[in-house]
């Protein structure tokens, strides 16, 4: 898959959870290798709340489980890391 392919998945990913379609956007991200997508990955599994599967994905990323206060401020800061060049 090209970068960005991936890329426009992984935002495509963001909006379906930021839209509550939790399923859709986890397929999305477990599909995918991209760091990101680990990130949304880890994401999904702190709102479900599954703590040791988030902790698990947070792992493989640069992030923390701790690290934002709400997953509205994730969302956006992985859309935001998602707009960079």
């Amino acid at each position: 898959m090209k970068p960005e392919t991936a890329r426009e998945e992984l935002i495509r990913a963001t909006h379906l959870a930021m839209a509550g379609q939790w399923d859709a956007a986890h397929i999305i991200a477990q599909a995918s290798g991209h760091p990101i997508a680990h990130w949304i990955h880890a994401v999904l599994h702190k709102i479900e709340p599954d703590e040791g599967n988030s902790r698990y994905w947070y792992a493989r990323t640069s992030h923390r489980y701790e690290e934002y206060e709400t997953a509205e401020e994730e969302w956006q800061a992985i859309l935001a890391e998602l707009s960079e060049p």
